[in-house]
């Protein structure tokens, strides 16, 4: 079945009461911190750059994060997603992360969906934000504002050398995760005036932390049949969505990762948290294990599919066992 022109809305709008909790619990986090209750990595640099995409007169903000003592092989990539709402400075958490264990990690920040929408005169204003960055146009935009972070960074002719091209993933959540999905192949058939997809061929896997579901009456499996690389899917028991009309649950998100075929994915859903456990909010010391459980999850995940070290996302995920009420895998393609 082919998507109905408000399809991408609806994604969004799924994730918007969540997102707005969090944005009243705590501010973005500040450059340079991982958000309260997490460590800082050492040896971890972040550079905020910014960038023009000329062809949709837009400007595209990022914060990359390096290992500050480079080695000589270049650096396997991450590139990131916010979720409705976010910023370049949030999920610092798993950017510093990553790159204290070998990886780049560009968090790309997407105008007119970012932290601005939260600037209104009170909350039916900022309702009315959302409404209006919950658009098939930003759902569009997002996506191609991670290509042309891409684009732009391997063009950076210092930090650009440092990638190892061959090895680009990305990652997101919520939202960020849904943009993630577009680019790693998830398609549109028949929707006017859009491209049927916007996969970029470099990417070659995914973290879907919190991924929202097609709405009811969409061939999901149409929809996913063009994403044919990796996924590591995680979400947690109480990853729940309470908007009227657009709510979800860990039971959609599964389903999500049940419906893919077709390439290697694994599935873990944590047994505390809700939606905005992956976020940099802390404080919570169930909470923060979650995040650390995370963090260490999607790196070995990272290491499995791009680094061929095929043992360590088993590994993870058994260390982490505890946390962890249900986990499945699909380790080869179907």
């Amino acid at each position: 079945m082919s998507p109905r022109p408000h399809s991408l809305p609806v994604l969004a709008l799924a994730a918007f009461a969540a997102v707005w909790l969090a944005a009243c619990a705590a501010p973005p986090a500040a450059p340079g911190s991982s958000g309260p209750g997490v460590a800082q990595p050492a040896g971890v640099a972040a550079i905020d750059l910014q960038w023009h995409d000329a062809a949709r007169d837009r400007t595209v903000p990022a914060r990359l994060y390096l290992p500050e003592a480079l080695a000589d092989d270049r650096l396997p990539l991450v590139v990131f997603s916010h979720g409705l709402g976010g910023s370049r400075a949030g999920y610092a958490h798993l950017g510093r992360h990553w790159a204290s264990e070998g990886f780049a990690s560009l968090h790309v920040q997407h105008s007119g969906s970012d932290r601005a929408l939260w600037r209104g005169d009170g909350p039916f204003a900022v309702l009315r934000n959302l409404q209006a960055a919950a658009s098939t146009e930003h759902a569009i935009d997002r996506a191609r504002d991670l290509s042309h972070a891409l684009d732009a960074l391997l063009d950076e002719p210092t930090l650009g050398a440092r990638i190892d091209r061959s090895r680009i993933a990305v990652a997101g959540h919520s939202y960020g995760a849904n943009t993630a999905l577009l680019v790693a192949g998830a398609r549109f058939d028949d929707l006017p005036g859009v491209p049927r997809t916007l996969r970029d061929p470099r990417v070659r896997a995914a973290v879907l932390m919190s991924v929202p579901p097609f709405p009811a009456g969409f061939d999901t499996a149409s929809v996913l049949a063009d994403v044919g690389v990796p996924t590591l899917h995680l979400t947690t028991v109480d990853d729940v969505i309470r908007v009227p009309g657009h709510g979800s649950t860990p039971a959609d998100r599964i389903a999500l990762y049940e419906t893919l075929s077709g390439a290697p994915k694994w599935l873990a859903v944590f047994g505390h948290g809700g939606h905005g456990v992956f976020t940099d909010r802390g404080g919570d010391p169930v909470g923060d294990a979650v995040k650390r459980a995370t963090r260490e999850v999607s790196t070995a995940f990272l290491r499995t599919v791009m680094l061929e070290r095929h043992d360590a996302l088993d590994d993870a995920l058994r260390v982490h066992a505890p946390l962890i009420t249900r986990r499945a895998a699909a380790p080869t393609a179907r």
